[in-house]
């Protein structure tokens, strides 16, 4: 009896052992880390989740639309999806980019449709926990501040979160297109 008492003891004792992958840490919610795209406008980070994002080119001439908002320079034919081009800039209320070879365009995915997001340069990819995310303190009513979804501290400064969603509305997007 003593021998099974022993068999029977050693699968618990393995059971006891650290967690597998998948299991549960004892109320410790383990989150897996959030990546970004961080990139520039002017002086200030921005980031979109990475997983949005479907590439990022050169900036390149761009077929202008009559009746568009400011923000909406005009479209861009990408392999025969035509992509409407937002002028981060002056979505912010920051002026317009005098577009040079020098920025970019980041196609990222909004619903079902892609969008191209003007900056000016990309800086890097930042991985974070969701847990280091802070709120945007809502000191006025800023335009600029309904975009963002969060704000980050990383060792180079801080890195503003554009809520791709709240970025354009609806009928903006469908306008563009």
């Amino acid at each position: 009896m003593t021998q099974m008492q022993a068999t029977t003891a050693e699968p618990s004792a393995l059971e006891a052992g650290p967690p597998l992958v998948g299991e549960s840490t004892g109320g410790k919610s383990s989150s897996l880390p959030t990546q970004v795209i961080s990139f520039a406008i002017g002086d200030d980070q921005y980031g979109v989740d990475i997983m949005a994002v479907r590439e990022i080119k050169g900036w390149s001439e761009i077929t202008h639309l009559p009746k568009q908002p400011e923000y909406v320079r005009g479209v861009l034919n990408l392999r025969g999806v035509i992509v409407p081009i937002i002028d981060l800039r002056c979505r912010f209320g920051q002026g317009l980019t005098e577009a040079t070879a020098l920025h970019i365009v980041i196609i990222v995915q909004i619903a079902s449709r892609q969008v191209g997001l003007l900056a000016d340069r990309v800086l890097d990819i930042v991985s974070f926990e969701t847990a280091q995310i802070q709120s945007v303190p809502r000191v006025a009513n800023g335009t600029r501040i309904g975009f963002l979804s969060g704000l980050v501290t990383i060792e180079s400064g801080m890195i503003a979160l554009i809520d791709l969603p709240n970025l354009l509305t609806i009928a903006d997007v469908e306008e563009a297109a």
